[in-house]
């Protein structure tokens, strides 16, 4: 880990500190994900478990898929199974995953690559490990988000985007001492590759050790971090954090995460996901695979689905 670097950081386009006039989020709280299974059972980490919504909002949920070794025979996916009323954003740091849904969307993700599907109206899918990966075993590492979309969005058509892991903005930071992958959303004038209904921020960050990296955040988006790898602290009080770790910042225009200057010696450096997005605020109910705005409109999706108008699977894929 990292897949997609680059070989000279220091001639990446640089992300300059903000101004001392800019207000920095302070740390609410920093949480610990619990451990659990998912799908045919491939072990991940419920990144935002704990955390209250109204910090989330209009993120849903996240989890770190592995890291995990596979022997052969091993590697695990998901069932065909529905969604409706959000979007997924499965990002691949290391090995290979195939996507295949009931309108037509889907394909190879593999590392560094990111698979954003929007559910809206809804659809079936299936994700799992290709053959090969299934007969030879390897690594595999990444994490899926679910991203809430607003009502007047939830009922729209289905959507695929396949981004490759050479479509993201690569940038570093002030001083050259972190790597920044900006997948989606604007920052300092750079903007990723990622389209969204629901305006958000998605930023895989490798911080060397002992470097800090101070980043201009907008005002009207909410501040979360993610350790993928790694220690180190959050805030400019540095709170400590680690693997398995999320971050909850508060209002302001900056935010910091800084890399302790030791790190285990299988992990060289801090791996960070920055988030942030504009709050929806609207209702949310979530049940399952479904995230609505109303409980008649959860029971609507279940009868949809039911009833075989969220699709059906291909039939060569039966």
């Amino acid at each position: 880990m990292p897949a997609i670097t680059a070989e000279n950081p220091l001639a990446l386009p640089r992300v300059d500190v903000p101004a001392e006039r800019a207000a920095a989020r302070p740390v609410l709280t920093v949480t610990t994900a619990p451990k659990g299974f998912e799908g045919e059972g491939f072990p991940v980490r419920r990144a935002f478990a704990g955390i209250d919504h109204r910090h989330l909002d209009p993120f849903i949920m996240m989890d770190q898929m592995g890291e995990v070794e596979y022997a052969p025979g091993e590697p695990k996916g998901t069932p065909w199974h529905p969604h409706r009323g959000f979007e997924t954003v499965t990002y691949l740091i290391d090995g290979s995953f195939v996507h295949r849904d009931s309108a037509g969307g889907g394909g190879v993700i593999n590392d560094g690559d990111t698979q954003w599907m929007t559910a809206g109206s809804g659809l079936l899918h299936i994700e799992a490990p290709p053959e090969e990966l299934v007969v030879s075993g390897g690594l595999f590492h990444g994490l899926q988000l679910w991203v809430n979309l607003p009502a007047k969005d939830k009922m729209s058509p289905p959507r695929y985007q396949d981004i490759g892991g050479g479509q993201v903005k690569l940038l570093a930071s002030a001083d050259g001492g972190a790597l920044l992958r900006l997948i989606a959303g604007d920052l300092a004038g750079h903007r990723g590759p990622g389209v969204t209904h629901t305006p958000i921020t998605m930023i895989h960050a490798t911080v060397g050790p002992g470097a800090e990296l101070t980043l201009p955040w907008r005002e009207d988006f909410n501040a979360l971090a993610y350790v993928l790898a790694g220690r180190g602290t959050v805030g400019t009080d540095r709170r400590p954090i680690e693997l398995g770790q999320a971050a909850v910042y508060g209002p302001g225009s900056s935010l910091t995460v800084r890399a302790d200057a030791r790190q285990d010696s299988h992990t060289p450096d801090l791996e960070v996901v920055l988030l942030g997005g504009r709050p929806i605020r609207e209702p949310v109910a979530h049940y399952g695979p479904f995230v609505m705005n109303s409980h008649a409109e959860l029971v609507q999706a279940f009868e949809d689905f039911k009833a075989g108008r969220l699709g059906r699977v291909p039939a060569d894929r039966l």
